[in-house]
């Protein structure tokens, strides 16, 4: 589209100068005691320190300077100057055997963040690290390396989560997730909102500078300093290492490639996505290989644990065609078949199925946005679907699981977000087909707060198990979902809450789902 691709060149330019100053905060560069940091007025810290992608040899550490994350022009409080920022990395928590010493660049073109990456670590070993500007002193992360590639590993423990509305509820899960025995967690996306919070289901009084649409870099950077004032989010950030992506929420709801939910210029939107994405990498911790460029950033990226499993990180907004038949949900919507429709792209879509030939890993993980599966809401004869996911896009999704079958993935597990609601079904060759073969199993996990309370079995929950017999479990409680996976099996714990709407939550496990090593489908 020669309209599209213009908008998409003069949107370039937005990132431009931040590129350059991308590198003074990835550890690529360094120049001895410049940038010397300056006085500094408070606790430059305040949103905490995070580790992320983890590798066998090391992992990207983060943390962004800003004693005033709150501020409504998005610098968080520091003067326009680069910082330097020194880090440690220690085998203990004392750091009386420290291993690496070294320094980054802050700069405010990125908001002061820094994303050193770190090499040479030993493998599958824990380390702790922190950060100094000028005279502070960071609070202290925790981090782990993966196995080396030939390694086979007894096991690998992580979570995943999803979908945290500020304005929902508090973020006791992550207190509880913090308290767990794991050796990283997976988001799946929904990491904040753009809506404004004006109201909020906690009770409280927000400040008029929240209650605008997040469209902007200094609103979304806004953004972000209030979904991180949250000391359960930023414990958990600390705890363990992240793989992170995004969904639609950190740009806008239902957005598709270069297609807005309200169908907006495409040049005012994708100056929209730059500044989302932006703010994203400024606030996660990111490799520089997912710097993003004007409104295009590459997320979907595959991490390896030993051979034990493979992490392949999905990106399913930037490269699909819009939804079909307007949004929304369909009982004749034709258009949800045609074999021309995309959600990943054609060269993501290429990326995964050779995955799916050369990986070794006995566990096949997608990291997911939106169900896979098939999500009736018509208990009769009927099919009735929401367009926005999978179901959206059935020949593409037909293609990928027969892509898994014909390859001879030996155990294909789909973890998703999004439906604020948890899941454990079969993915099936072709839902159309009663007879079909089940080629895989899904995982979708409910959200952090997003939806507020909830409830154990509600009347959606009821019509899903009886519209869908590929369903084995349904729950539309709060919380995330807890993994052990290991040579002969793979479990998941729904981990749930009572409530989200008032702090400290007690958590417990609602069920534990299987699936054998070989046998494809879960287990309840």
């Amino acid at each position: 589209m020669v309209a599209g691709s213009v908008s998409r060149r003069q949107v370039f330019a937005y990132g431009g100068g931040a590129a350059a100053a991308l590198m003074l905060g990835t550890g690529a560069w360094s120049a001895g005691n410049a940038f010397a940091a300056p006085t500094l007025r408070g606790d430059p810290f305040t949103l905490g320190v995070a580790s992320g992608d983890p590798t066998s040899d090391g992992v990207v550490l983060w943390t962004r300077l800003a004693p005033d994350p709150l501020a409504e022009d998005g610098l968080g409080g520091m003067e326009p100057k680069p910082v330097r920022v020194h880090y440690e990395i220690a085998l203990d928590e004392r750091f009386r055997r420290i291993v690496r010493r070294d320094s980054v660049v802050a700069t405010p073109e990125l908001a002061h963040s820094v994303h050193p990456e770190v090499r040479g670590l030993a493998a599958d070993r824990t380390y702790y690290f922190r950060f100094r500007a000028g005279s502070a002193l960071s609070p202290v992360g925790r981090t782990r390396t993966t196995p080396a590639p030939g390694d086979s590993p007894r096991e690998l423990k992580f979570a995943f989560a999803s979908c945290q509305a500020w304005q929902d509820g508090y973020f006791t899960a992550y207190h509880h997730m913090a308290q767990e025995d794991l050796d990283l967690v997976v988001h799946l996306g929904d990491y904040l909102y753009e809506s404004g919070v004006k109201t909020n289901k906690r009770g409280v009084v927000t400040a008029p500078k929240f209650h605008t649409e997040t469209v902007d870099l200094a609103r979304y950077r806004l953004q972000y300093g209030l979904y991180k004032s949250e000391a359960p989010l930023r414990e958990a950030h600390a705890r363990f290492p992240w793989i992170m992506t995004f969904d639609d929420h950190e740009v806008e709801n239902n957005w598709a490639d270069e297609t807005s939910e309200n169908d907006e210029d495409p040049a005012t939107f994708l100056l929209r996505r730059a500044a989302a994405f932006q703010a994203l990498y400024e606030h996660a911790p990111l490799r520089g290989a997912q710097m993003p460029k004007g409104p295009d950033v590459r997320m979907y990226r595959r991490l390896r644990y030993g051979r034990l499993a493979d992490f392949t990180m999905l990106d399913t907004r930037q490269y699909r065609d819009d939804q079909a038949c307007g949004d929304g949900t369909s009982a004749d919507c034709a258009e949800r078949f045609d074999p021309a429709r995309t959600l990943l792209g054609a060269a993501q879509r290429d990326w995964v199925a050779r995955g799916f030939g050369s990986s070794t890993a006995r566990w096949q993980i997608l990291g997911n946005q939106a169900p896979m599966g098939q999500t009736d809401q018509d208990p009769g004869s009927g099919v009735t679907v929401w367009t926005d996911p999978w179901d959206g896009y059935v020949a593409e999704r037909n293609r990928l699981l027969a892509e898994a079958d014909a390859r001879g993935v030996r155990n294909l597990v789909v973890i998703t977000g999004d439906r604020h609601q948890n899941y454990a079904w079969d993915l099936k060759r072709d839902y159309a087909d009663p007879d079909s073969a089940t080629v895989g199993s899904e995982f979708v996990g409910t959200s952090v707060t997003s939806g507020g309370d909830g409830a154990d079995l509600t009347d959606q929950g009821r019509t899903f198990l009886a519209a869908n017999p590929h369903m084995k479990f349904f729950n539309g409680q709060r919380g995330y979902v807890r993994v052990t996976v290991d040579r002969e099996r793979w479990t998941s714990d729904f981990r749930v809450m009572p409530y989200v709407t008032k702090p400290d939550a007690p958590i417990s496990t609602r069920a534990s789902v299987v699936v054998e090593d070989g046998v494809a489908g879960v287990q309840v």
